[in-house]
């Protein structure tokens, strides 16, 4: 299957710790691939190493049959990686405006916010000249995914978006996820521990355990194959 993203033999240590165990997956494109597993088993390490925030320690990762496995960050944002980190990390000084600008850095000069980022999201929107900080945790989570898709991403990355966030936004969420597959143009990969909105959405499911993929398979099939059971405590 020819991915988007495509992960072959990727290995990463902390110390002596052996983080990330040879990984492979593909994350095709116009799919959800939906990433699961326990705190602590490095699936945030495994984020920051493929946008280049964290070095690989061998292994590859090609995006559109082009190499990032020693690329920068910004060359990989450039090349159409965007990324939604956990803890939504806007800049709680500037302005929404300004927040969702600073996701144009990639972009020619002149570029403007996408419109269909309003209409994803009305209230930032309602909200353009409100501080980032002022907003609830769940109107931060929508400005933070408004972020990322300002650049118009290939590839949309979204770290656990709905740690911490209200009911409703978690559905708003999920349609805009929806969504963004349906049109068929963008791969998205899903990092979350909330099985029934990473069920809802899932095209293909990965879990992790101790750095290593133990079970993967398709979204329809998760309840089938006992999934929720390996995520038990």
């Amino acid at each position: 299957m020819l991915g988007a993203l495509s992960v072959v033999g990727l290995n990463q240590y902390y110390g002596g710790s052996h983080i990330l165990r040879d990984l492979a997956f593909e994350v095709p494109a116009g799919k959800v691939t939906v990433l699961l597993g326990r705190n602590g088993v490095g699936k945030t390490t495994l984020l920051k190493t493929l946008m280049g925030l964290v070095p690989a320690k061998s292994g590859t990762i090609t995006f559109g049959g082009h190499d990032l496995t020693a690329a920068a960050p910004y060359a990989r944002a450039r090349a159409g990686l965007g990324y939604v980190p956990q803890g939504r990390e806007i800049f709680p000084r500037l302005t929404v405006a300004e927040n969702l600008e600073m996701g144009l850095a990639t972009l020619p000069r002149g570029a403007r916010i996408p419109e269909r980022i309003h209409e994803m999201f009305p209230v930032l929107k309602q909200m353009l000249r409100r501080r980032g900080g002022d907003l609830s945790g769940g109107q931060q989570q929508q400005l933070a995914i408004g972020r990322a898709l300002a650049m118009n991403p290939k590839l949309l990355i979204l770290d656990e978006p709905t740690e911490g966030i209200q009911p409703s936004i978690i559905k708003d969420i999920e349609r805009v996820i929806r969504t963004l597959a349906t049109n068929g143009d963008m791969a998205i990969l899903l990092v979350e521990q909330y099985y029934d909105f990473a069920r809802s959405l899932a095209d293909q499911y990965l879990v992790m355990e101790r750095g290593d993929i133990i079970a993967r398979g398709a979204g329809v099939d998760m309840d089938k194959d006992g999934v929720r059971a390996l995520l038990a405590v």
